[in-house]
């Protein structure tokens, strides 16, 4: 074996590196580390910072977008309510409105109606006795003709014929209102 590891430490082994070529690798790392360090990162961390403030200005901004936006919304339910109860006492005093006019409407028409009643029983009254004062002087003329024209004088005492034509009709009037 011994012979083995010298005929290895004779050939070089791919896996190692010569020690030069290490020191100048590693040399040229902490150049390129050094470079990347000093000039990218600051300029990679400067746009990461300006992200990170506009994603969280950009949050801020959303959220209070949302908190306005949701002011605004209850606003307008408040109103919309208001509104609502607006409507619904509008209604409520047309209703009234509307129930008490219909009541004076039928009140005025209930007066009207009895007023053309009463005149028309007033009319009708008169028109009666009218109709019975002319029924009475016709009765009248024709019972003192007829009564002329049996006795074969004429009757020519007016008072006395009223009074006798007078009796006759309300004794009639008398028997007609008994027998109903």
């Amino acid at each position: 074996m011994s012979q083995l590891l010298i005929l290895a430490a004779e050939k070089e082994n791919p896996l190692v590196p010569p020690i030069p070529e290490l020191v100048i690798g590693l040399i040229a790392f902490v150049i390129v580390f050094g470079f990347l360090a000093k000039k990218l990162l600051p300029n990679i961390n400067k746009v990461l910072d300006e992200r990170r403030e506009a994603i969280e200005g950009g949050i801020e901004k959303a959220e209070a977008a949302q908190t306005e936006a949701q002011s605004v919304l209850e606003q307008y339910k408040a109103q919309l309510a208001e509104a609502r109860h607006e409507a619904a006492r509008l209604r409520q005093e047309a209703q009234e409105q509307g129930a008490t006019l219909i009541t004076e409407m039928r009140a005025e028409g209930q007066r009207q109606r009895e007023e053309i009643v009463a005149a028309g029983h007033t009319q009708i009254e008169a028109d009666r006795k009218a109709a019975s004062q002319a029924l009475r002087q016709d009765v009248g003329k024709l019972a003192t003709d007829l009564a002329g024209k049996l006795v074969g004088e004429s009757l020519e005492d007016h008072a006395r014929q009223s009074r006798v034509i007078d009796r006759f009709l309300d004794e009639l009037e008398e028997k007609a209102e008994a027998a109903r």
